[in-house]
């Protein structure tokens, strides 16, 4: 029997708190309503800091109470504008934000705050939370969880299918009998730091700050080797490697170029390492999701590169790019509610597949 659930997802971007109620069976996930929220500017600038920064303990705390409370109370605030009855609500499915990903480290751990308990307290309802710490400690990348729930959403389409989306981090799904999936590198994280520096502005719309611009090729080819990007799978990154200092080293070349130029060049960043992935695998059919499908010419520029293969939006298949990640931890929530094994293992890296997150009531 099909059952409510709400998924809650903040992502590298940081542009928006993302919440999506789900009906869930065994069979299908189908999205019944879905909002995305601002991020809370001062913790968004807070966050960002203290990933750049050395941090006390105080308040690495404190944001995780902090970053609780508004997670909650834009749960609240959904549930109140949708109607929605609190106890028809089986579980929340909560990410939390990002703060620092290391699963290579001597001692690979995975954080994510916003605290659960101060959820659980505030909303009233079961939360489940910490998915990624028992995939790190089998072995795993904690990273990229998608890949499992987007095999269940598109795994019974004919085509030889790739599902890629475009947050802060590019990751993709190569679906299968043996699913594959890792972080690609960068998707939106460098364009938004760039023209937020250039131009004061969140992201580029439409891409079109880098198409007044020309790509520069001497700093694509630097960009691009980079040795995440030569690094096998299984593999995940984030903000503690695409980030500031990633673009200020690059710095000496920055001053040589126009800033629409490097707009430019960090769009092509994104494409042509997707495209370099995508080229290896034998799809027919890439689906994409994420904030990066809303750019034209992003997406313009993958189908250039990837000519005989159908670039398409998720919306096309019935399935919302804007709230996919959001469905997908709804999803997850439903699998630890059920005691169920998420199949990972193939494309975390992990010695066995195992039942993620821990439950708060």
């Amino acid at each position: 029997m099909s059952k409510l659930y709400i998924g809650v997802m903040s992502g590298t971007s940081l542009d928006g708190i993302d919440i999506a109620l789900c009906e869930i069976d065994s069979l299908g996930c189908k999205l019944i309503s879905a909002k995305e929220y601002p991020f809370d500017t001062e913790l968004k600038n807070k966050v960002l800091s203290m990933i750049e920064n050395q941090v006390t303990l105080k308040e690495v705390g404190e944001l995780d109470s902090r970053l609780g409370k508004l997670f909650a109370d834009k749960i609240n605030t959904f549930i109140k504008e949708k109607e929605i009855e609190a106890s028809t609500i089986t579980a929340i499915g909560l990410h939390g934000q990002t703060l620092w990903h290391d699963p290579n480290s001597k001692y690979p751990f995975s954080m994510q705050l916003g605290n659960a308990n101060v959820v659980t307290a505030e909303t009233g309802m079961s939360v489940v939370a910490d998915f990624r710490g028992k995939d790190v400690a089998l072995g795993g990348q904690g990273a990229p969880f998608a890949p499992a729930f987007h095999q269940f959403i598109f795994g019974t389409l004919e085509k030889k299918v790739a599902v890629l989306n475009i947050g802060g981090m590019a990751n993709i799904s190569i679906l299968g009998d043996k699913i594959i999936g890792y972080d690609i590198g960068c998707g939106n994280v460098l364009m938004d730091m760039w023209i937020s520096q250039c131009k004061n502005l969140p992201y580029d719309k439409d891409g079109a700050f880098a198409k007044s611009g020309t790509p520069n090729q001497n700093l694509l080819d630097i960009m691009l080797d980079d040795n995440y990007f030569k690094k096998l799978p299984p593999k995940s990154t984030g903000r503690e490697h695409f980030n500031q200092t990633w673009l200020a080293n690059h710095m000496p070349i920055f001053q040589t170029i126009k800033d629409e130029d490097i707009q430019a060049t960090l769009l092509e960043l994104t494409v042509i390492s997707i495209a370099n992935e995508v080229k290896k695998s034998q799809t027919q059919l890439l689906i994409v999701c994420g904030g990066g499908a809303k750019n034209t010419l992003l997406m313009q520029r993958l189908q250039e590169e990837l000519q005989d293969i159908e670039v398409a939006c998720s919306d096309k298949y019935g399935v919302s790019g804007d709230f996919m990640e959001a469905m997908t931890f709804a999803w997850l929530a439903y699998k630890r509610m059920h005691s169920e094994f998420v199949k990972l293992s193939s494309i975390t890296g992990a010695k066995e597949d195992s039942i993620l997150g821990a439950i708060y009531t």
